[in-house]
């Protein structure tokens, strides 16, 4: 990415080479690669340089669109400061519901624990459904359920509903974060706080 530098003001951002006019120049696009960089700045093509300082992971925030700033002999492409998506359930108000916006108490729009616990949901309910046909088979002929499989569907909705209390007990978005939020361990495994599903051993 590149930014055309004019009077110390950036008047265009190149996304991707290609050829340009400038003081009734015509330019080629194949410049960006061939010129080195002296030669580009020259005529005030800058490569742009990107400050993520400020950018968050966007399944937890909402980040500022980005901005360009010209300083010191360079260009900064850069972020401001995130904001935290909300961590729980908006409700409707009595104004709301006076303004017909919909019933007080009811929810408004869904908060992070609420998409995250239903994801967790669907995930159990998609492991367990691979020995549902267990659980039908006992139910039409009386065929007794291995152990180990009655073993592995208790330990799947006891870890699901331990992840959906770690999930509700979480005080913000940062720290629903953290439970997200993958390490590697001594023994060179990748694990996170929240842990995973249990799935059937072969």
């Amino acid at each position: 990415m590149y930014a055309l530098v004019e009077s110390g003001s950036i008047t265009k951002i190149f996304t991707n080479p290609k050829g340009f006019v400038l003081n009734n120049n015509q330019y080629p696009a194949d410049i960006f690669s061939k010129w080195t960089k002296d030669e580009k700045e020259a005529i005030g093509i800058y490569e742009v340089e990107t400050d993520s300082t400020n950018f968050k992971d966007e399944k937890w925030y909402i980040n500022t669109n980005e901005s360009y700033a010209f300083g010191s002999g360079k260009v900064t492409r850069s972020w401001g400061t995130a904001t935290a998506k909300a961590h729980a359930d908006s409700l409707f108000t009595a104004q709301d519901e006076t303004d017909g916006l919909g019933t007080e108490g009811d929810v408004k729009a869904e908060g992070l624990k609420t998409k995250l616990i239903r994801t967790i949901k669907q995930q159990a309910a998609g492991i367990l459904q691979d020995t549902d046909w267990y659980i039908v088979r006992k139910a039409d002929a009386g065929t007794a359920v291995p152990s180990a499989i009655t073993t592995h569907r208790a330990a799947v909705r006891t870890k699901a509903a331990s992840m959906e209390t770690a999930i509700t007990n979480a005080s913000n978005t940062p720290a629903l974060e953290t439970l997200y939020t993958y390490t590697e361990q001594e023994d060179g495994s990748i694990t996170r706080p929240l842990g995973e599903l249990p799935v059937l051993e072969a």
